[in-house]
């Protein structure tokens, strides 16, 4: 490569200069001849909806998704929010005073509003998912990300609509935002309807919402921000994503005409974005905004355990495996975990078969019996019972007694013990039930790893969450200039590792 080239590609890296290209291919300047095209300068800031950002408050359209149990925790959602993105608090498997704690605390915060927290869908124990709402109603939190929802149920429509009133101009007002997460065009379509009339008068008959509310009802979508999930950690349906994002951005078009919305529906995309390839093929699939996950559990601001992020900046793209999820066991749900470093996915799987083999803990044979004892459980099963049945007295009283006089019941609370608690060992760091963590990973954890092999973010005490955020759109303006190059025919098509943007250590000095 030529020392002019090298001049060319270095300044193709400076996002912030724009170059002129003449018609041999070579650069030039505004003053030479004919010209071919230009490269403009490109804001890494500039990707996603303008309008999302001024509505949110934001510099970027970034959003830290939430993660269980508080591994987004209210230091990362404080360091995203300090940095100008959106952190979702991960509030799913925590106790709602945990909960309350940490929303009570965040909008303390300079600037509190520009946080939101996970609602994720509770089958099992509904109790968990209204006290939930009724913090977050309570303390004004007003972004929930609603998650794993199947179907729209009241305690959503409560939320939406609570405190909605119409402006002297006419205008609607609703100070209640959910950022629904979905991986199902078909749900994508009930998210971007307006509430379901049976819902609202069912919200209504609890006394959860007002007349004058409900009447709002048809002039508002569930959703005005969705995030279409592809192959992501946790809940997942492992969609494709670059076919996912396109049909439901589609469908948010379609049903912004449909319904004659003001502010056009916007979609975010989510699941396998960990390098600037993956945001750019987001933005150019009509991403408003983009969600990460996987990616900054292995952040210092991250609620996982050190050595649990030791192990995630050390895992491939293929380190990914399914898992039965704990709270939605029954349904046969599925959870993408990692697979480097614990036997978690393979002994999870194991009690889902003997829960769909057998009908009672007393049915299971006694070789397995002993296995699950003392191999996953390192306990009697009648202990375990013991123990579960005194958290469900205290915390649901209603689920011990129906397990009481159903044995297959009984049964799926003793296995959603191992489950659930996998998932805290791993939070906690557990270090004598290292080989059980559940860590919740999708492959743009992997991804990440590749990309930023050599560089100062291979280590994950150098990761901060928005230090990463920085260099996915850095690399994404860089990659867009590259194209750009090329089709003006500045830079050949081939491979060329030079043209790799790569994580850089100093990167305030690109937006």
């Amino acid at each position: 490569m030529t020392q002019d080239r090298n001049a060319f590609v270095a300044d193709l890296k400076n996002s912030n200069k724009p170059i002129y290209i003449k018609t041999d291919g070579s650069p030039g300047s505004a003053s030479d001849g004919p010209l071919s095209g230009l490269i403009p300068r490109i804001s890494p800031a500039s990707f996603g909806s303008a309008r999302f950002r001024e509505e949110y408050g934001l510099r970027f359209a970034y959003v830290g998704g939430a993660m269980v149990g508080g591994i987004s925790s209210i230091a990362m959602v404080r360091a995203l929010a300090e940095g100008g993105c959106l952190g979702i608090f991960g509030a799913s498997g925590l106790q709602p005073a945990k909960v309350e704690e940490a929303v009570a605390a965040l909008k303390k915060d300079p600037g509190g509003e520009r946080f939101g927290s996970c609602l994720i869908n509770a089958p099992h124990d509904p109790a968990w998912e209204e006290a939930v709402t009724d913090i977050y109603l309570k303390h004004e939190v007003r972004l929930i990300e609603a998650s794993a929802f199947m179907q729209l149920t009241p305690l959503l429509v409560r939320y939406r609509l609570s405190g909605a009133v119409r402006n002297p101009d006419g205008a609607v007002n609703v100070p209640n935002r959910i950022m629904a997460k979905v991986s199902r065009v078909e749900l994508a379509r009930r998210f971007f309807s307006p509430p379901p009339d049976k819902l609202v008068r069912e919200a209504l008959r609890r006394g959860w919402i007002t007349q004058a509310e409900a009447d709002l009802a048809p002039y508002i979508p569930m959703a005005g921000d969705l995030t279409a999930e592809a192959d992501s950690g946790g809940h997942t349906d492992f969609r494709p994503a670059l076919a996912l994002w396109p049909a439901i951005v589609a469908a948010a078009h379609e049903y912004t005409v449909k319904h004659a919305y003001k502010t056009p529906l916007r979609v975010g995309a989510a699941g396998g974005i960990g390098t600037p390839w993956a945001l750019l093929a987001a933005a150019q699939a009509g991403a408003a905004y983009f969600v990460t996950g996987s990616i900054n559990q292995s952040c210092l601001e991250s609620g996982l355990a050190p050595a649990g992020r030791e192990i995630l900046a050390k895992a491939g793209q293929a380190d990914m495996v399914q898992g039965p999820a704990a709270d939605m066991f029954e349904l046969g749900a599925k959870v993408q975990v990692l697979k480097f470093g614990t036997l978690y996915a393979m002994r999870a799987q194991k009690l889902a078969d003997a829960y769909r083999q057998y009908g009672s803990l007393e049915e299971i044979p006694a070789a397995d019996r002993e296995t699950f004892e003392t191999q996953i459980f390192k306990q009697p099963l009648s202990d375990v019972w013991k123990q579960t049945k005194a958290f469900f007295e205290k915390r649901d009283p209603i689920q011990a007694e129906k397990a009481e006089a159903d044995p297959k019941y009984r049964m799926a609370l003793v296995f959603r013990w191992y489950l659930g608690q996998a998932s805290r060992w791993a939070i906690g760091g557990v270090e004598e039930r290292r080989t059980d963590w559940q860590i919740f990973c999708g492959p743009a954890q992997g991804a990440f790893n590749e990309w930023a092999k050599d560089t100062l973010y291979e280590r994950p005490e150098n990761r901060k969450v928005v230090d990463l955020a920085m260099n996915l759109f850095y690399g994404a303006a860089v990659l867009t200039r590259f194209n750009l190059a090329k089709a003006l025919g500045a830079l050949p098509d081939e491979a060329d590792p030079s043209l790799r943007p790569r994580a850089l250590a100093d990167i305030a000095g690109y937006f």
